[in-house]
């Protein structure tokens, strides 16, 4: 019986890895006898639309319910040294989405990463930090990236989950999941196995964000230090500023514990990046009609 299920553990192992299903990692000693420098990373906020009138008390938790204001949906475009493109995160572009929420200003997501000369088959990897439709639709518009999410995320929605709407929440959609399913039977989905994982040499994620079920967010090397791309584990400048847990959230002790920690990753405070906030289109340079780079200088300052 022990021989049976050693065959049978060994067969699905096998299998799994042959669908690029595990993220493996060298030990350390050897990724140091490679001597392989770390590559530094050049990072670009690119918006897409904007979400008019937005109440703030959906992004922050305990805000005002009256104040509203005009959010930006946005990707982050990741260049390596080593020439990947990666992205964070995808956007949306179904139609029943920018109809919906009545989006201004729209592109798609590939449209607006082509302002910084990026074409959809040049992007390598994408990183998903959560299974919501205006942070995953996007994906399929990228047809040679690899994309990478949460193994526990992946698997939560794609699984019973959908026999319950109170399990899965309002974010996820039908259309999106199984995009992302027919990305996995093409071999180019990759399952992240938890926190603290570096998944590509200079990009790391991390859990503990509690937006969804295990939402992700990414620490990037850059010459002037770790950048944090929270994606919506922050929404706005103003949960940081204020110690305030974002609004949507299955644990806001988890969330404020996740925006802590994200302080320390980060070369600064400033350098951890919310996911809507307008301000990251004023405080950054701008190098292209929406888009900013957020390039700290080897002091950490950004630029």
């Amino acid at each position: 019986m022990s021989r049976q299920i050693s065959y049978f553990t060994r067969t699905s192992l096998y299998a799994a890895l042959a669908l690029g299903c595990f993220v493996t990692h060298p030990p350390a000693a050897v990724r140091a006898q490679s001597g392989t420098a770390t590559p530094a990373y050049d990072i670009y906020a690119v918006r897409f639309g904007v979400l008019p009138q937005f109440p703030l008390s959906g992004l922050v938790a305990g805000a005002d319910k009256e104040q509203k204001l005009d959010i930006p949906v946005m990707v982050w475009v990741v260049k390596g040294s080593d020439g990947r493109i990666v992205l964070v995160d995808s956007g949306f572009y179904r139609e029943k989405f920018v109809t919906r929420w009545k989006v201004q200003h729209f592109s798609t997501p590939a449209a607006a990463v082509a302002r910084l000369g990026i074409q959809p088959d040049q992007v390598s990897d994408i990183i998903i930090t959560h299974m919501h439709w205006d942070h995953a639709d996007g994906q399929d518009l990228f047809p040679k990236a690899t994309v990478w999410i949460q193994k526990d995320e992946y698997e939560y929605y794609t699984g019973d989950a959908w026999q319950d709407a109170n399990r899965r929440g309002g974010g996820a959609d039908p259309d999106v999941m199984l995009a992302l399913v027919k990305r996995n039977f093409a071999g180019q989905l990759r399952l992240v196995h938890g926190d603290n994982q570096t998944i590509i040499p200079g990009l790391t994620c991390y859990t503990g964000g509690r937006h969804t079920y295990a939402s992700q967010y990414v620490g990037v090397n850059t010459v002037g230090g770790t950048v944090v791309l929270a994606s919506d584990n922050v929404y706005l400048f103003q949960n940081l500023d204020a110690h305030r847990p974002i609004a949507q959230t299955l644990d806001a002790a988890a969330n404020l514990q996740a925006q802590d920690r994200m302080r320390t990753l980060a070369a600064r405070t400033g350098l951890v990046i919310p996911g809507h906030d307008p301000a990251v289109f004023t405080r950054f340079r701008a190098v292209a009609d929406g888009v900013v780079q957020i390039a700290p200088d080897r002091a950490g300052t950004a630029r």
